[in-house]
């Protein structure tokens, strides 16, 4: 199963890419579908790109969902 999840965004990058943060793991992934993305911004991330942006207190409580839910461990390697 494959989830969406919010990622703050930590740098732009040259063409549409920017690098997030989520839990300390960082991942490059594409702009591509979402316009005006600024550092600082919480997006939706699914297999590589962000799919909108999110205000920030509904990423810092979805976040802190799936921490409770022992879902947010910081190893996003695992499917």
């Amino acid at each position: 199963m494959c989830l969406a999840i919010p990622a703050q965004v930590v740098e732009l990058r040259e063409g549409d890419n920017a690098v997030v943060d989520l839990a300390g793991v960082r991942k490059e992934i594409s702009l591509a579908l979402v316009d005006h993305v600024a550092v600082g911004d919480y997006v939706i991330v699914h297999v590589g790109y962000a799919l909108n942006k999110l205000d920030p207190e509904e990423a810092a409580n979805t976040l802190a969902l799936f921490a409770e839910l022992g879902q947010l461990d910081g190893d996003l390697t695992r499917h």
